[in-house]
């Protein structure tokens, strides 16, 4: 491995001069070639030379024309394979100085060979003495040169790994490529100049790594050195399209399948050690295959990018698959469809059950594909939308085609993917606008994909078995743990434009959707709302989602808006630009109902319909009278009067998922004021975090920290759920709710406030009432 020093003093510019006299090599090898033809070779191809030895020297000096060609070819691309060098070595080099200037910018000191150290130089007398005597200013001064040092070490790293990557190319552009059975070829020798040699370095690394691949998939024995070896290459050529289609295509979607299997049996041995590093060939390994098989990006006329899912990108695909470029990625899907459904082994599933039914039994290569697909990233939305139709297009000819002895789910075996269609959605989650694009009922054509995946699927991947005295038969199927997690992720993901929200992230209520967005939450709640039943693992997610349209919900449920009313056939309108969700009312609250059998579920839609009422009573203009005062009101006291109803609903049904009435409340509760008792501060989508003006939380807040408190304050289990009836009950909420948004008015007689909470709650009795009739309605 190149050292820090190696690299700082190493003269680049001397690649370049050897390039160049290479290819002048080249050149005088071409005057000699020439010279040879026309004065020596054609001495055979006269008249005047017959017989035997004139058939035997005709051979031979087409030998050696053709060696004097293989050289000039070989020369030529060892000019190449130098230049190549060069620029990667130059580029690499630009970034580690890049990372120098940041570190020594950030108050570090680089020694000549590369060690980080703090510069206290920099400090005065007064500042080191108190980073001296303060340990967390200690800690952060360690932390942060090892965080430098990590840095620079990577871009040493990176240059030491395109320097081998240059040996293995360089190695092999010497070796004679043109052979025959007998191991010579048209240069009648064993080991003559190069005629097919390459120019690319990255090749040549492909061609190397396929070999290391192709002995571990026969079962030949392979050292540690050709496993680091093949993580050096993925690690050196990452984002390469040359060096990924050149070993994908190499080993095809088969060998692909067979080496991620026995990365991912040595990944999950009983020998821990080795877990990390064989982790990491695979995640190279499914990193190579999305470069391999990525889908460019087309633009309109005028440069744009088209959204994948649209008329026009289809239409810009359709052209693409016409033309030579599209080879690679038609030739893999097309081999890919036959291995996708083939049977492998994989120790997870053939150990899963020891004796008796099941034992032994093999996976189908999409399965494998799915699970290597997880640790990677990087893949084109139309190659996870044609992976997941053409999944789906296999089991709708056998529906139990991922089925399994045993359960895989939980840490010790939920990173195996059993069922390969939710974790290529799980992976859609990542990317929304693969997710939207897939999902749209609109951009799908006659394949109803999210109807089907609602509605339609068989979701029981897991068999079993039942015993009749000493027979052992297949029973039921029956779902893992993790069923539709995937579903759930992307869902959230296709509605709202965002990846999926982790801990401590709320959706904020008035979140811009597109059309396409707007279309799939359209159809989930159209869908599932007339059941008021939602999958347990999709609940979560869809609440999220659906909160970030509080905007519109909050309307819906009012029933006042007349423009929410006529749009509910296309599922949306759009005015002043913004794109606004129209649903029934009456699904609406059905589908609400449903997600709410998960306490945490209602209570992010809950706190999310609490921040938009805060946010719609402030945009109440100064001085406004009449209906421009009372229908905020009222519209807010409906609202949570309509939530009032479905917990009440929830609560009485004893549907719910396990919880007791008690745990339901406590947990919802908790729900509820976790993130919103820190005033002013609020954590959206992708961890950025925004800080509001006091007027725009204050009535939330002041709400939720009261109720904070007091389940602070409350030790025992009962009396917390006691609690979030008082808090929760809208003749609680709604007073707190008006009183603090008029005390930030300011000059509000006490008597005019009370009929402002009187508008609120009359409101309440209309929206408890309605949610009602619909929760006691099933009818479609």
């Amino acid at each position: 491995m190149l050292t820090y020093l190696e690299v700082m003093t190493t003269d680049f510019g001397l690649l370049t001069t050897a390039a160049g006299k290479w290819e002048s090599m080249a050149g005088e090898i071409k005057k000699v070639e020439d010279h040879y033809g026309e004065k020596i070779q054609k001495i055979t191809m006269g008249p005047d030379w017959t017989g035997l030895s004139a058939g035997t020297a005709q051979v031979n000096f087409a030998a050696t024309r053709y060696e004097y060609a293989a050289a000039q070819t070989q020369a030529k691309a060892i000019a190449a394979l130098l230049r190549d060098a060069h620029g990667q070595f130059v580029d690499l080099k630009k970034r580690l100085d890049s990372a120098l200037t940041e570190a020594v910018e950030a108050g570090m000191h680089i020694s000549a060979e590369g060690r980080v150290s703090f510069d206290w130089t920099k400090l005065t007398p007064a500042e080191r003495s108190a980073y001296r005597h303060d340990p967390d200013g200690q800690k952060s001064v360690a932390d942060a040169v090892a965080k430098w040092q990590r840095h620079i070490d990577d871009r040493v790293k990176a240059v030491s790994d395109a320097d081998e990557g240059v040996k293995i190319a360089l190695d092999a552009v010497v070796v004679d490529s043109n052979k025959d059975a007998f191991g010579k070829g048209n240069d009648e020798t064993l080991n003559g100049f190069n005629g097919g040699a390459e120019k690319d370095i990255e090749v040549y690394e492909a061609k190397h790594a396929e070999d290391i691949a192709t002995r571990i998939n026969n079962g030949e024995k392979v050292s540690a050195a050709d496993y680091a070896e093949l993580d050096r290459s993925f690690r050196d050529n990452s984002g390469n399209k040359a060096f990924s289609q050149t070993f994908i295509g190499g080993i095809g979607a088969d060998g692909t399948i067979k080496l991620a299997n026995s990365l991912n049996d040595r990944a999950h041995s009983d020998d821990a050690s080795k877990r990390g590093f064989y982790s990491d060939v695979n995640k190279g390994l499914a990193n190579t295959l999305g470069t391999a098989t990525k889908v460019p990006d087309f633009k309109d006329s005028e440069g744009k990018k088209l959204t994948y899912g649209t008329k026009a990108y289809q239409d810009a695909f359709a052209e693409w698959s016409k033309t030579s470029d599209s080879k690679f990625y038609n030739d893999y899907m097309s081999d890919l469809r036959k291995a996708g459904v083939g049977r492998y082994d994989l120790d997870v599933a053939g150990d899963k059950i020891s004796v008796g039914t099941g034992h032994g039994q093999e996976i189908r290569g999409y399965q494998a594909l799915t699970t290597l697909m997880q640790q990677g990233s990087g893949y084109s939305p139309q190659f996870l939308g044609d992976l997941t139709d053409d999944m789906i297009a296999a089991e709708r000819k056998d529906k139990n085609i991922w089925d399994l002895y045993g359960s895989f789910d939980g840490k010790e075996d939920g990173w195996f993917k059993n069922d390969p269609v939710d974790g290529v959605l799980n992976l859609m989650s990542r990317d929304p606008e693969a997710a939207t694009g897939y999902l749209d009922p609109k951009a799908d054509g006659d394949k109803n994909r999210l109807e089907y995946l609602l509605k339609d699927r068989d979701w029981d991947t897991v068999n079993t078995t039942d015993w009749r005295g000493n027979i052992e038969t297949t029973g039921k199927d029956e779902s893992d743990k993790d069923v539709r997690t995937g579903l759930g992720l992307a869902l959230e993901a296709a509605t709202t434009g965002h990846t999926p929200l982790g801990p401590n992230q709320d959706p904020w209520p008035a979140t811009p959707h597109t059309e396409a967005q707007a279309r799939v939450m359209h159809g989930v709640i159209g869908t599932l709302g007339p059941d008021q039943s939602v999958s347990e693992n999709l609940r979560e997610p869809l609440a999220r989602a659906l909160s970030s349209y509080t905007a519109d919900t909050h309307e819906m449920l009012a029933g006042l808006n007349s423009k929410y009313v006529t749009a509910t056939g296309t599922g949306y309108f759009t005015q002043d630009g913004d794109t606004h969700l129209a649903v029934s009312p009456k699904d609406l609250v059905q589908f609400m109902r449903g997600l709410s059998e998960d306490p945490e579920a209602y209570g992010t839609l809950h706190k999310a319909e609490s921040r938009y009422i805060g946010l719609s009573l402030e945009q109440i203009p100064e001085n406004a009278k009449g209906a421009e005062l009372t229908n905020p009101l009222n519209k807010a006291g409906t609202a949570l009067g309509a939530m009032a109803a479905i917990r009440e609903d929830v609560i009485n049904d004893g549907r719910m998922a396990g919880y007791s009435e008690a745990d339901w409340k406590a947990k919802m509760a908790y729900h509820v004021i976790g993130g919103a008792v820190t005033p002013l501060y609020f954590t959206t989508a992708g961890g950025v975090s925004i800080a509001f003006g006091d007027s725009i939380q204050r009535g939330v807040d002041t709400w939720a920290w009261q109720w904070g408190n007091e389940m602070k304050a409350a030790v025992d289990a009962k009396a917390n759920p006691e609690i979030a009836d008082n808090y929760l009950h809208v003749n609680k909420q709604l007073p707190i709710l008006v009183s603090d948004w008029a005390s930030g008015r300011g000059g509000i007689a006490e008597a005019d406030v009370e009929a402002y909470t009187e508008h609120a709650l009359s409101g309440r009795d209309r929206g408890t009432g309605t949610a009602r009739e619909y929760l006691t309605d099933t009818t479609n």
